[in-house]
C-alpha cells in the first residue's frame, strides 16, 4: 500500500540532490526528498572543514538563482583569482588568470558543510518540498505506471520519477540494475588546512609530481586547504606524520611558495576512483553527481559536474509540456545534454592522471613539453578556462 504519492521523489540530500529540490520549485511538480542523515548544524566557532569546493562562476550562478548563494558567509569563503600549474620537470609551468578570462574570478573556495546548511536553510524556508529525513531506502519497484520506493521505517513512495542523488556507491544505481565501472587508482586523496607564512594572493597552485598531484587551494586570509593525490602507501605514511614534519612535508612539497606552513585542521583521506555507469537514465530514473559520475579530483570539478546535472534535468523537466516526468524520451534529454561534459571531464582527467603517473622519460618530455607550449597560447588557455568554468 503506497502512503505517499508524488512526482519526483530524489534520494540523496546532499548538495546536488538539494540543489535539484530546489530547482524544481515553480515547475508544477511534487517533490519528495529522501535522506538518511541530517546534517548536523555549523556552530558559529565551528573551525574550517576539511571539505572545500572549487565553485565555478556557472554553478555560483545556478546557487544564486536558487537564493542560496548569498546567504553563504562572505568570511568563510575565498575567491581564486589565478592559478599556477607545474609539472614535474621543475621549469614546466602553466598559469590562468581570471583577468585573461575576462572574469572577476575563476573559482570561489566555499566550505562542504556552510554549502550544506545554507541548502537545508533554503529548503526549510520554501514550500512544495515533503522531506523524508532521517529515512533510508530499502526496496526499489520500477513499474510501468510509476517507481515504488519502499523505506526503512515501513513508509511505501511512489513517484513517477525517482532521482539517484545518493552518491558514488549509489543504493538506488544499484538496486535499479545499472552497472558502472569503477577504475581504482589505488590512491589517496590527502586533505588539510594550514596557516600559511605568506599570503596566496588568492592564486591556486597545482603540482604534477612524481609521487603525485599536490594542489594548495586559498582559504580566506593566510589559509590554505590542500589536497594532494598519492599512493595508498604513501598516503598513509603522510598521515601518521607528527604534525611539524607533516608542515614541512607539505610546505617542502609545494616548493617554498607559502613559506612555513602550521596545520589548523587535522589530515585525513578519501579513496581516489573513477566510476562510469553505463547510462545516466532508465524508465522513471535518472541519476545525478556522484551516483552519474565520479572523476579523479585532480581538476576539481566534481560539484561543478553535479550542479550541472541539477540544473539540466530540472531545465528539461520544467520543459516537459505534456509529457509524464518519468517517460523515457523526456529523460534522454537529459542523458544527451550531460554525456559530452561529463565525458570530457573524465577523459581529461583520467588522461592526465595516466600521464602524469608514468615515469618513461620520453612521456615526461612531453607532458611537460605541452604544458609550456599550452602557457604561451592565449587563445587555447581562454578556451580551456571557459570549458573548465561552464562558459561554453
Amino acid at each position: 500500500m503506497t502512503d505517499q504519492t508524488f512526482d519526483v521523489a530524489i534520494v540523496g540530500a546532499g548538495l546536488v540532490g538539494s540543489s535539484l529540490a530546489l530547482a524544481l520549485r515553480g515547475s508544477g511538480l511534487s517533490i519528495a526528498l529522501i535522506e538518511a542523515r541530517v546534517p548536523p548544524p555549523v556552530p558559529p566557532d565551528a573551525g574550517w572543514d576539511q571539505r572545500i569546493y572549487a565553485i565555478s562562476p556557472s554553478s555560483a550562478n545556478f546557487l544564486a538563482q536558487l537564493d542560496v548563494w548569498a546567504d553563504l558567509p562572505a568570511e568563510r569563503m575565498a575567491r581564486i583569482e589565478a592559478m599556477a600549474i607545474y609539472g614535474d620537470d621543475g621549469s614546466a609551468r602553466l598559469d590562468f588568470s581570471a583577468y585573461e578570462a575576462g572574469l572577476a574570478q575563476l573559482a570561489h573556495i566555499v566550505e562542504n558543510r556552510v554549502l550544506q546548511a545554507a541548502l537545508w536553510h533554503a529548503l526549510k524556508m520554501q514550500s512544495g518540498v515533503t522531506l523524508f529525513c532521517p529515512a533510508a531506502c530499502a526496496a526499489l519497484r520500477i513499474a510501468q505506471d510509476a517507481a515504488y520506493l519502499s523505506l526503512d521505517d515501513g513508509k511505501q513512495i511512489a513517484a513517477k520519477l525517482i532521482v539517484a542523488a545518493d552518491g558514488a556507491h549509489s543504493w538506488v544505481r544499484e538496486h535499479a540494475a545499472i552497472e558502472a565501472r569503477d577504475k581504482d587508482y589505488r590512491q589517496l586523496g590527502v586533505v588539510a588546512n594550514f596557516a600559511t607564512e605568506l599570503a596566496h594572493g588568492g592564486t591556486a597552485y597545482q603540482w604534477f609530481r612524481p609521487d603525485g598531484v599536490l594542489a594548495y587551494l586559498p582559504l580566506p586570509g593566510n589559509r590554505i586547504s590542500i589536497v594532494w593525490s598519492l599512493q595508498q602507501d604513501m598516503a598513509n605514511v603522510l598521515l601518521q606524520l607528527p604534525v611539524i614534519e607533516l608542515c614541512e612535508r607539505v610546505a617542502e612539497a609545494g616548493a617554498g611558495r607559502l613559506g612555513k606552513l602550521e596545520l589548523i585542521t587535522p589530515a585525513a583521506a578519501f579513496p581516489l576512483h573513477l566510476i562510469e555507469p553505463e547510462r545516466l537514465i532508465k524508465p522513471r530514473l535518472a541519476l545525478i553527481g556522484d551516483a552519474a559520475h565520479q572523476v579523479h579530483p585532480l581538476a576539481g570539478q566534481g560539484v561543478n559536474l553535479g550542479f550541472a546535472d541539477a540544473r539540466v534535468l530540472a531545465a528539461v523537466l520544467a520543459g516537459r509540456g505534456a509529457r509524464d516526468c518519468g517517460d523515457s524520451l523526456l529523460l534522454r534529454r537529459y542523458e544527451r545534454a550531460r554525456r559530452e561534459e561529463i565525458l570530457a571531464m573524465q577523459l581529461v582527467t583520467d588522461g592526465l592522471q595516466a600521464l602524469f603517473n608514468q615515469a618513461q622519460p620520453v612521456l615526461r618530455w612531453a607532458r611537460n613539453t605541452g604544458l609550456g607550449l599550452t602557457n604561451r597560447l592565449t587563445g587555447v588557455k581562454r578556451q580551456l578556462i571557459k570549458q573548465a568554468l561552464g562558459r561554453i
